[in-house]
């Protein structure tokens, strides 16, 4: 049986376009969104949602293509643009009755997380993004022999065909890689947690593929319009990284405080999979992330 966040009711949730999302909620008060990254689904959420769930309402769902949602067919370059799936939380959001929330995502979450608050100020009110550079920064970043820590993203950017049969080949052995080298202690994902990101994956090649090769297109346009047009994050925005700067050579503050003004970047020593490595402290920077409000009202 696929494991759960125990005590959230599960709902499947349509957002656009014939496009459904399974998401898990619970609690009460002000709403918090929270996105998973790759290889995983909702569940990566789970101590952190249980925290939170306390004294906030708490949503978790699967991004589109991901887990139990609606996997399209990538009909086109929008289909997994970061800019259609944040509209898809958007959508979710306020088929749930909240019109405005808070957001945090980790790895390619956060991608969808930091589109949908540049293209939606007014429902986005505080930002969390969880061990990532915005797309731009990131493939600007990405250079000489450093970029083969980031192997894959060159892999699935390619045409579609080849890494979609590459990856369908291998699937465990292609998720679980980067399952072991990114965490920082292997007990952080239990076997039953482990093997539903795997089965996830498995049976989201074609979506998962889709999601990153707009990485290498459509959503790095959408960011440099933004920023020749000098937008940004108008939110209390919330960095939780690792030392990429140390290890890649750039300042991963700066990058992020181009897009955010009003930005709390936390450098942490836990593994990539820190809501899972250590919620409590990823639980305690959301709650004080929620505390904040904007004391410039930034505009875009």
């Amino acid at each position: 049986m696929t494991p759960v966040i125990p005590g959230f009711d599960y709902q499947r949730v349509p957002v656009a376009d014939g496009v459904t999302l399974n998401a898990a909620v619970a609690g009460t008060g002000s709403p918090i969104v929270l996105l998973h990254g790759f290889p995983q689904t909702h569940l990566m959420w789970r101590h952190v949602a249980l925290d939170l769930a306390a004294d906030h309402t708490v949503v978790c769902p699967d991004l589109r293509g991901y887990g139990a949602s609606d996997k399209p067919t990538a009909t086109d370059r929008t289909t997994y643009a970061k800019r259609t799936m944040g509209d898809d939380i958007v959508a979710l959001a306020g088929e749930l009755g909240h019109d405005r929330f808070a957001l945090a995502g980790h790895d390619r979450g956060a991608l969808v997380a930091f589109r949908a608050a540049l293209d939606h100020p007014a429902a986005v009110t505080h930002l969390a993004c969880l061990d990532v550079l915005p797309t731009l920064d990131m493939w600007d970043v990405m250079r000489g022999t450093s970029a083969a820590v980031g192997f894959h993203l060159y892999l699935m950017a390619q045409p579609p065909g080849l890494p979609e049969q590459m990856i369908t080949a291998s699937a465990d052995a292609f998720f679980g890689h980067f399952l072991d080298i990114w965490a920082s202690d292997q007990h952080e994902i239990p076997a039953d947690v482990r093997a539903a990101y795997l089965d996830a994956s498995r049976n989201a090649v074609p979506s998962i593929v889709a999601d990153y090769r707009a990485s290498c297109g459509i959503d790095v346009e959408h960011d440099q319009a933004d920023r020749d047009a000098s937008r940004r994050l108008q939110m209390p925005v919330t960095v939780l990284q690792q030392d990429w700067g140390a290890a890649l050579g750039f300042d991963a503050a700066a990058r992020w405080r181009d897009w955010a003004p009003d930005l709390r970047h936390i450098t942490v020593a836990h593994g990539h999979f820190m809501a899972e490595q250590a919620p409590g402290d990823v639980a305690r920077a959301l709650r004080d992330l929620l505390l904040a409000t904007s004391p410039h009202g930034v505009t875009g």
